[in-house]
């Protein structure tokens, strides 16, 4: 059945992800009058997931390595397709509505990227590293997917690049490469700084108003706000951070036990984007530990599993995916808590969703696949390259 700590990982987050997207969500159940649709909808979505991790971690990780053939292409044209006629959420097109079903492609781009990557970095590992191709090729992989996500969501597209660029580290791509690209990052970041306090809109960047304000928000502050008496203090002005505050300051640090969350109903994203700030408000400093700690079980698991491997793509494979859940684990939370500005990064397994969590959970099917092949190598030999079992060189 696979690793049995990320099946315990995967048990516990799915039920924080009942108990708590139930609570979140009773204003949605107050006004429709269908008491527990969410909690019904959210655990038909848990259990359809289920069934996709049981069967995806059955597939041998050796055949993800076709993925990419169909994935990719198909990625770009969703991306394409959203870009020019998407169906638009908050001002943001970031949804292809069937009718039937209404999904975003950037989930589907996400683990077609970390798989392509994956896999350019399995098969250029050399004695000393990868080789100095891997770069190029993974630029040109990467490049044209995050520029299609960048327009409608800068937060999934700076996130999908910091992983790919941690993958490259952990692939041994020449520190030289990856020092220049470093470079350019940052020069593009002060010219974005410089744009952000110069300008007030960028034409080709129809949400650059949007960044700019929540930018301004969190680094720059209103000084006139802070200093303002709370008994006249515009509340409405910056809602979601401000009743995720209060959510998390009166929790008292011991929590109001799950249910009994006030903040719920002013917080419009309480059941996605801002639940761990109810989770804290309802279970207090040690309910979010706790949901931290998990997602650090499973990153420590998921080097644990790659260790293990013989060949060179399944390690990639389950870092890759592992990094992409924790990295944007880290970003919800962190948005919550006030350390990061507002983005649209819901947390994994946790958050009510749809497609999302479907997709999320396909990853840790991938991930479970992986540590049943590493745990049929007793004796682990770290081979030079992913290529036929006889050309394999062993250290």
């Amino acid at each position: 059945m696979g690793d049995r700590v990320i099946w315990i990982v995967y048990f516990f987050l799915c039920v924080i992800s009942l108990v708590e997207v139930y609570s979140a969500a009773s204003t949605l159940s107050y006004k429709s009058g269908r008491f527990w649709e969410p909690l019904v909808k959210q655990a038909l979505f848990l259990g359809a997931g289920t069934i996709i991790v049981l069967l995806v971690h059955r597939i041998p990780c050796r055949m993800f390595k076709i993925l990419p053939i169909l994935s990719i292409p198909l990625s770009v044209l969703l991306l394409m397709i959203t870009l020019l006629s998407g169906a638009a959420t908050n001002d943001a097109a970031r949804w292809i509505n069937l009718g039937f079903i209404q999904f975003q492609p950037s989930e589907i781009a996400k683990g077609s990227l970390i798989i392509t990557v994956a896999l350019i970095l399995a098969r250029t590992q050399r004695e000393n590293g990868a080789d100095k191709r891997a770069f190029k090729i993974i630029m040109w992989v990467t490049l044209p997917i995050v520029g299609l996500i960048f327009t409608e969501n800068l937060s999934t597209a700076g996130l999908l690049f910091g992983v790919v660029l941690l993958m490259m580290f952990i692939g041994r791509v020449p520190l030289v490469q990856l020092g220049k690209l470093l470079g350019v990052m940052t020069l593009l970041g002060v010219l974005m700084g410089v744009l952000v306090y110069l300008s007030s809109d960028v034409p080709f960047l129809h949400r650059f108003e949007t960044w700019k304000e929540r930018i301004e928000t969190h680094f720059g502050g209103d000084e006139d706000a802070r200093d303002a008496d709370p008994a006249t203090y515009d509340i409405d002005k910056g809602a979601q951070v401000a009743h995720a505050n209060i959510a998390i300051a009166t929790s008292n640090g011991i929590g109001k036990m799950p249910g009994n969350s006030v903040q719920r109903d002013f917080l419009s994203q309480a059941f996605s984007d801002f639940i761990y700030a109810v989770i804290i408000e309802e279970m207090g400093l040690w309910g979010a530990a706790i949901v931290v700690f998990l997602y650090i079980i499973l990153l420590f698991r998921a080097g644990r599993i790659a260790s293990r491997c013989e060949r060179n793509f399944p390690p990639f494979l389950v870092m890759g995916l592992t990094l992409l859940l924790v990295t944007q684990a880290m970003v919800n939370m962190a948005v919550a808590v006030g350390l990061f500005p507002v983005t649209g990064q819901p947390l994994p397994l946790i958050s009510r969703g749809g497609t999302s969590t479907l997709i999320n959970c396909f990853y840790i099917g991938m991930i479970l696949s992986v540590s049943r092949y590493a745990k049929q190598v007793k004796n682990p030999v770290h081979t030079q390259f992913d290529g036929p079992m006889s050309d394999i060189k062993h250290e």
